[in-house]
């Protein structure tokens, strides 16, 4: 065997030592990516954002004592290295979540919307009994007088004679009623019509394609018009 034989042979053992060199690495990351892999398969759903969490608060508080060191307000710092291109991508992202607001709640100037009947019932009943103005100077004198009874218990209910309200109260109240009652003579309801065409599926869905028809209506009365005759393309 010459020189040269002998030289290529100890170049393809070489290459050949890499390439099992190579192939060992490779099983080694493999094995260690399915081991990963595994490990997060087992790991509660949410681990991640709660590791992103946690460490989201670990930098907000070294951030906050970092400030405090320095004698400088952390949420005016913060404040300030928000640049206003993510302040205005926050607005627009806030203003393209903005609930649907009922024609009702705007004509109170409610702009806030709501998300059931329910939360508009609770709000209309909040808005209500901030109107009536609680007497304090009545109320403290009567618990002043009844003690530990101004809360009665389960043993304790019924040890009380019966307190009326004072007549400015019974006013008040009365007063209350009439506001509503003419409130809701003067509502902007209209009445029921039994021909008119049955397009909604409730009175929020029927207020909204009103609002539609109000703006585009008379771009589709035409198409309309074509779908009834059966003209339409």
């Amino acid at each position: 065997m010459s020189a040269a034989d002998d030289e290529r042979r100890k170049d393809r053992l070489r290459r050949l030592k890499e390439l099992h060199l190579k192939v060992n690495e490779a099983r080694k990351a493999n094995h260690v990516q399915v081991v990963e892999e595994d490990r997060r398969k087992h790991l509660p759903s949410n681990w991640e954002a709660k590791q992103a969490r946690m460490r989201w608060e670990e930098e907000e508080d070294a951030f906050k004592a970092e400030c405090l060191k320095k004698g400088i307000d952390p949420e005016r710092a913060k404040a300030l290295s928000i640049s206003a291109e993510l302040v205005n991508r926050l607005e627009s992202r806030k203003r393209r979540k903005k609930p649907f607001v009922d024609p009702d709640d705007a004509a109170d100037g409610n702009a806030a919307g709501f998300t059931t009947y329910a939360d508009a019932s609770h709000r209309k009943y909040l808005k209500q009994a901030k109107a009536l103005k609680p007497d304090m100077a009545a109320y403290q004198k009567q618990k002043e007088k009844l003690g530990d009874l101004a809360y009665p218990t389960a043993h304790t209910i019924g040890l009380v004679g019966n307190e009326t309200d004072s007549r400015e109260a019974i006013e008040n109240m009365a007063n209350s009623l009439k506001e509503q009652a003419k409130k809701k003579a003067y509502s902007r309801r209209r009445a029921f019509d039994p021909d008119a065409d049955i397009d909604y599926i409730n009175e929020r869905n029927k207020r909204y394609n009103e609002l539609l028809d109000r703006h585009y209506g008379k771009y589709t009365a035409e198409i309309k018009q074509n779908l009834e005759r059966g003209t339409a393309l």
